[in-house]
């Protein structure tokens, strides 16, 4: 898939102020500092698009890029960032769950995971609820510049593995470096059969 344009829509703080209309989403989330601005503005090609930002937690909304105006790329507040009092985190978190509960236009929810770490109990968690929700989901591998190639294939091995004792189907995974743009078209391409899919129903 090419994209051609990327445009930002809307920064919703509820799901009934997202869009009306029915174009396909796909959520973008992970813990803060995971990469997930530079990955979108990556897979975009366009720099400025998500807003990054050296504090860890910036994004609070429900933010909307239109794509090729054919589908939404949707970036989602992290989850699990510790210098957020519990009353705003815990507004946040019932604000992802609705969105990813309820909103019927999501097509596939992207869980980013930095590369460099072990397994995560908050990302494990998160990705046990997705699955035990029926949630549609991806892992992307982030940030795999940082490591040597062996390296980053251990890693990801290691946290495929990991998943097993609960997962008999593991979900399908990407490994990205929004630096070298590596990942791009393999991710790209995914969200186009899926919208193919839907468009023939």
């Amino acid at each position: 898939m090419e994209i051609k344009t990327s445009e930002f829509t809307l920064s919703s703080p509820t799901i009934e102020l997202c869009p009306k209309d029915f174009r396909p989403e796909y959520a973008f989330i992970g813990r803060s500092n995971v990469g997930k601005s530079s990955l979108i503005n990556m897979l975009c090609n366009h720099k400025g698009l998500a807003k990054t930002s050296s504090t860890p937690g910036k994004t609070l909304l429900i933010n909307h890029f239109l794509i090729n105006r054919d589908w939404y790329l949707v970036d989602l507040p992290g989850y699990g960032f510790a210098k957020r009092s519990k009353t705003v985190q815990q507004k946040i978190d019932n604000m992802i769950n609705s969105y990813l509960l309820m909103r019927q236009q999501l097509a596939n929810v992207f869980v980013l995971i930095d590369i460099r770490h072990d397994p995560q109990k908050i990302d494990r968690e998160f990705i046990d609820w997705l699955g035990e929700s029926s949630i549609p989901f991806s892992l992307v591998f982030t940030k795999a510049d940082k490591l040597s190639i062996q390296k980053a294939k251990e890693n990801v091995q290691k946290y495929m593995d990991s998943l097993r004792d609960v997962w008999e189907e593991l979900p399908p995974y990407f490994v990205t470096s929004s630096e070298k743009k590596s990942g791009r078209d393999e991710l790209l391409d995914y969200i186009d059969s899926i919208n193919k899919q839907i468009k023939e129903g």
